[in-house]
């Protein structure tokens, strides 16, 4: 079935590890960590218990497990964990539709299908690549601090576009966008990095949003409220080609 990840028997599936943390937040724990011992080695219960347990939560939220990403023609993967919170027909972002000087391809005005995923703090905030290629464009817009799950935060919220070019030419427009508690987008590329499928990309701290925008003709391959994993769930598909093995990321 689409989007199954094979047996790791010559198949290309990662062995379960523990995940680990990535650098963004090893700063943040190892801070709580030190704060926690000091209290701890001079009997602050009341310090000491709540910043074990603050440091729990910030060594799970940056957690980084490994994903093995589905490989075959015209597959779109999840960049982001969380739950399909919106789908529905637009215009993209002017920022993604206009020319910048650049020469870059644009995603042009015609509505394409957006899909919004809403990240909570439970789930990994690491964002992937939904197609391997280069990066054409990264637009920072400052802006406000919404709850991301409102559909105005998209056009109000702080945000950064990404525009990324298949070998093929498909391009893929998808915006990380800050929300109520998320206050930082973290970005790991920039325009002219060439990129796997699955790659990290960056983050957005504690709870926040990303909207994908699909190119014309793409079949949608999730449904409203579907939980999707980020680097292995099939986001969409550009016709129906067979899938292949995964590859681990």
């Amino acid at each position: 079935m689409l989007g199954d990840i094979q047996d790791n028997k010559g198949r290309g599936e990662a062995a379960w590890q523990w995940p680990s943390i990535h650098p963004e937040g090893r700063k943040f724990g190892l801070i709580a960590a030190v704060i926690c011992l000091v209290a701890a080695l001079f009997a602050w219960e009341t310090i000491a218990w709540p910043m074990a347990g603050l440091t729990l939560c910030i060594l799970a939220f940056f957690r980084d497990p490994v994903r093995v990403v589905p490989q075959g023609g015209g597959l779109i993967i999840a960049p982001a964990d969380g739950l399909v919170s919106l789908i529905r027909e637009v215009e993209p972002p002017r920022e993604l539709q206009v020319e910048d000087g650049s020469g870059s391809p644009r995603l042009g005005g015609a509505p394409v299908t957006r899909i919004s995923i809403f990240m909570s703090v439970f789930d990994v905030h690491i964002n992937r690549a939904p197609i391997g290629g280069t990066v054409r464009r990264v637009v920072y817009i400052p802006g406000k601090f919404l709850n991301a799950d409102l559909d105005k935060a998209s056009e109000e919220n702080e945000r950064q576009h990404l525009l990324i070019e298949g070998a093929d030419g498909t391009v893929i427009g998808f915006t990380q966008i800050a929300g109520l508690v998320a206050r930082r987008i973290v970005p790991f590329v920039k325009p002219g990095d060439i990129i796997a499928a699955g790659q990290r990309i960056g983050l957005i701290r504690f709870g926040s949003r990303v909207d994908v925008y699909l190119p014309a003709g793409t079949d949608a391959k999730v449904i409203l409220g579907q939980k999707i994993i980020a680097g292995e769930t099939i986001l969409a598909q550009l016709g129906q080609q067979q899938q292949l093995e995964g590859s681990p990321l």
